[in-house]
């Protein structure tokens, strides 16, 4: 079942002229992936080992490969990417960038899971897997939610790091390799919220 969605995946992705974009971000590199209709993919640097995050810490998120082709839907992501890391007080002001791989077209618990989580949890908020179940509508799908933040195209837009276990524990990330940058992410936000 998992290859025929990434079989449909390669054939929409196909249909579409796809750019990409490489932002250098205080966890690593970031790659952008999109075409004219909306961001496909975020793909966040997995053996990067960001900074230890303090208050103290500047940060910069700017484009490093990729900048001449850029589409409005890749600059509009980069800008928000840029705000998250570098202004963050600013985020809730800015338009979410259009998505446009399929998980976000089909009508699949995934598809609410992501939505509801983009939707209700915001910037310096964690929420456990049952709460979020919960609030996609079927309170006996924690590990369904799970998967939903494994299949997550577009990492930190839609806040999968912001999603952590019932006993406190902040749970796996992208997969359960990067717990680093989960905490650096979770880390980031805390510092960012205490000093409003």
């Amino acid at each position: 079942m998992a290859e025929l969605r990434r079989s449909a995946y390669r054939m929409d992705a196909d249909s579409c002229k796809l750019v990409k974009a490489t932002l250098k971000s205080p966890v690593g590199k970031i790659d952008i992936v999109g075409c004219e209709k909306g961001i496909h993919e975020i793909h966040l640097q997995e053996d990067a080992v960001p900074g230890k995050r303090t208050k103290e810490a500047s940060f910069t998120c700017e484009v490093c490969e990729g900048l001449e082709e850029m589409t409005p839907m890749l600059e509009q992501c980069a800008a928000w990417l840029h705000a998250y890391f570098c202004k963050p007080q600013v985020i809730e002001t800015l338009p979410i960038p259009s998505f446009h791989h399929p998980v976000f077209q089909q009508a699949t618990f995934t598809s609410q899971v992501l939505w509801t989580l983009l939707k209700n949890v915001k910037f310096g908020e964690r929420v456990s897997y049952k709460y979020l179940a919960d609030l996609a509508g079927n309170s006996k799908a924690a590990r369904a939610v799970g998967g939903a933040m494994r299949s997550n195209p577009v990492p930190v837009i839609v806040p999968c790091h912001r999603v952590v276990c019932s006993d406190g524990q902040i749970g796996s990330y992208m997969g359960g390799k990067n717990c680093h940058l989960k905490q650096w992410l979770l880390t980031h936000e805390k510092l960012i919220k205490e000093e409003k």
